[in-house]
């Protein structure tokens, strides 16, 4: 067994959380530094459970649980456990992380508490990183009290891809940014891929026929690339987050001078164009909603047409532009030659980074930006960094 062994915590067992399990499991018994304590739902918790390589056997334990979860003590159940381990008096931190898969506000509420007890926080969450500032910053000021635990969030943006720590390495090295861009929505890639995508001559679609917007949300919908409501990608707000959070992580990460980088209170203050037609605002219905798009097909199309006679394609992009103070997420048309255009496909993300160092050709990440094998192939990549 390797010295240095980590004891988890996991909170929110869905499809990343489960296949989480399933990768640390993987990991051979021999150098595999990690132990389970604890697997949460959203309203039991199961303590130092027999996690099977079988999902069945420990969701059942689960299930079968009768005790409730209750956030703020998990932190110090863990604490205990590494006493126990280490004996009475020894600090926590490296040692003791609860992963958190769920979207959930509450449990992101708990990050600052968590770290300042000396468990670090490893998440796919970017709630506790994109919304109030004074959650944010309370995250940070924790993270910097003696014995404190850490905050890593690599998949909150890009799920597996190497974007946040990325951006961590250029500016904690002193590199500037002056511009990051890129495709962040793996929804929005799919949906722009299929219906403004680099003209082959053979036409769109079977039969030569060009798609309509509705049809490409539709399809989307019904594989699962959307939201269960297509309005809560459409609004664009996935991609404000995502813009929020690398935002702050230059400002909390950068060496020196950090003039020009956006102060956000929210992601709710990124420039966001929803693509949500007014007629819609408001539709709680995801199936209505999806019946009734097809009546702004013709807008849609119009928005296409004009993209396409000046040789261009529409592409969802994010945009943090330090040296302008800019933070923005709206629909830009794109040369067809550009590697927005013919780079993509499917629901993969592109980011280009723009920098002191890398010009005047950006470094740029790509590859599948959705998924739960990624995403929990990105909170292991974290969890790794812990050891």
């Amino acid at each position: 067994m390797p010295s240095k062994q980590i004891l988890v915590g996991i909170v929110g067992v869905g499809l990343v959380g489960s296949e989480l399990v399933s990768q640390i499991l993987s990991i051979p018994a021999a150098r595999n530094p990690f132990k389970i304590v604890f697997l949460a739902s959203s309203t039991k918790v199961l303590y130092a459970p027999v996690v099977d390589a079988d999902p069945a056997k420990w969701k059942a334990a689960l299930a079968a649980s009768t005790e409730a979860v209750d956030l703020k003590a998990l932190g110090g159940y863990l604490r205990t456990l590494v006493a126990q381990q280490q004996g009475q008096g020894e600090g926590v931190e490296g040692r003791a992380v609860i992963v958190d898969n769920t979207s959930a506000e509450g449990v992101a509420g708990m990050y600052a508490e968590w770290i300042g007890q000396g468990v670090s926080v490893v998440t796919p969450n970017k709630k506790g990183f994109s919304g109030d500032r004074g959650v944010w910053e309370g995250i940070l000021r924790a993270a910097e009290g003696e014995g404190a635990g850490r905050w890593l969030n690599e998949s909150t943006v890009g799920a597996g891809l190497p974007v946040v720590n990325t951006l961590r390495e250029m500016v904690g090295s002193g590199d500037r940014v002056r511009k990051i861009e890129g495709v962040f929505s793996g929804t929005m890639s799919y949906i722009f891929n299929e219906w403004s995508g680099v003209p082959s001559g053979k036409g769109e679609g079977e039969g030569g026929g060009r798609k309509k917007f509705s049809d490409v949300v539709r399809v989307a919908r019904e594989k699962g690339y959307t939201e269960p409501h297509p309005a809560d990608d459409l609004n664009g707000a996935d991609v404000a987050r995502k813009l929020t959070i690398l935002a702050r992580t230059i400002g909390a990460c950068a060496v020196g001078e950090t003039a020009g980088v956006p102060v956000l209170g929210s992601y709710r203050d990124v420039q966001t164009q929803s693509l949500i037609p007014k007629a819609l605002e408001g539709e709680g219905s995801g199936d209505v909603f999806v019946s009734r798009l097809g009546e702004f097909d013709e807008e849609f199309e119009r928005l296409r047409e004009e993209a396409e006679r000046e040789g261009c394609v529409l592409r969802f992009v994010g945009v943090v532009d330090v040296e302008n103070g800019v933070v923005k997420a709206g629909l830009e048309k794109y040369p067809v030659s550009h590697p927005f255009a013919t780079s993509l496909g499917g629901s993969d993300n592109i980011i280009m980074f723009h920098t002191e160092r890398y010009s005047p050709r950006p470094l740029i990440v790509q590859g599948a930006g959705a998924g739960a094998a990624v995403t929990a192939m990105g909170v292991l990549g974290d969890l790794l960094k812990l050891v």
